[in-house]
């Protein structure tokens, strides 16, 4: 197939990868413009421009995909069809149109459920047992076209945000191609989402890990898990920011504040919620790297009573 690819970070890339080395002609590939990152304001490519460059395909990068000047290079362009991959601008119809077979978007969820910017971490900060892949034929509304297929993937009982992407950048590349091939053999089918069923998650701040201490146990670990690694949880200590990577779940009551160490030991820092302990595993102090609780306590002693505070 005749294919532009649109697509931005590195859950994009492997998707590209698979079509280049499929045998599809990517004739053109669209992502967002070059940012400045870090403590130098280095001018940084996005990673699917990066292995666009290694094919030699040529990239575009407009500020705005729907302005009429860039529809008409898009149309120029005259792909079969248009594979989209965490892009991150909403398409307008007037290039929704273009396409012989449409705009087919890889979607990060079991849709209907999870539509919008950031399905893998809420999949994880909500407990969800499995998440997966859809590819959908793309219509106006965000994520809400006729779905194409799905492959779900089980969810480990310490899958972060960064390994369940990683599990469905290369589940999502696989199942691009046994769409297209579907949409080549006229045999792929439409289904349309049961909208009574859909939920929408928006885009992750980073105020959202600072930690909440009065919050079930369960619901911070998870928030600990899907925020992993970014933007990370995170609390206050006289004026410090702690990163907490690790934790887990201790099933029993304790008096006192949330937020106070309430178990403290050689390994072990246990810290109370609105429903049982968190025993932390794995911190780290604002500018430092990151330990293991063992090695911390050794350079941060950290003594019962203690109470950790939001930093707002």
């Amino acid at each position: 197939m005749r294919i532009v690819f649109m697509g931005t970070p590195e859950f994009s890339v492997p998707a590209l990868k698979a079509l280049v080395e499929a045998g599809h002609d990517v004739v053109g590939v669209v992502t967002q413009p070059d940012k400045s990152k870090g403590r130098g304001k280095e001018i940084q490519m996005p990673p699917v421009k990066e292995q666009a460059l290694e094919y030699g395909i040529p990239v575009y990068q407009p500020v705005k995909a729907r302005d009429p000047e860039f529809v008409k290079v898009l149309a120029d362009l005259a792909p079969d069809t248009m594979v989209v991959a965490a892009f991150g601008q909403i398409l307008p119809k007037s290039i929704l149109d273009i396409p012989k077979y449409g705009c087919i978007c890889i979607h990060a969820s079991l849709l209907p459920k999870y539509r919008g910017a950031a399905p893998i971490q809420y999949a994880v900060i909500h407990g969800e047992k499995e998440s997966g892949i859809t590819t959908m034929l793309m219509a106006e509304g965000i994520d809400t076209g006729d779905m194409l297929d799905q492959e779900a993937v089980s969810l480990d009982s310490k899958e972060t945000g960064g390994s369940l992407h990683d599990k469905l950048s290369q589940v999502g590349a696989a199942l691009i191609l046994k769409t297209l091939k579907k949409l080549e053999d006229q045999t792929a089918v439409r289904t349309p989402q049961d909208d009574s069923n859909s939920n929408y998650v928006g885009m992750i701040k980073k105020s959202m890990g600072d930690i909440d201490w009065s919050m079930e146990a369960v619901s911070i670990e998870r928030l600990i898990r899907g925020l992993n690694p970014w933007p990370s949880a995170y609390t206050d200590w006289n004026g410090k920011i702690i990163k907490i990577w690790d934790a887990e779940v201790v099933d029993k009551e304790y008096e006192g504040p949330c937020g106070q160490v309430v178990e403290t030991g050689k390994d072990c820092l246990v810290v109370k919620t609105g429903k049982g302990g968190l025993s932390i595993k794995e911190l780290q102090m604002q500018g430092k790297k990151r330990m293991d609780i063992g090695a911390f306590l050794r350079g941060y002693p950290i003594v019962e009573g203690t109470v950790f505070e939001r930093s707002v």
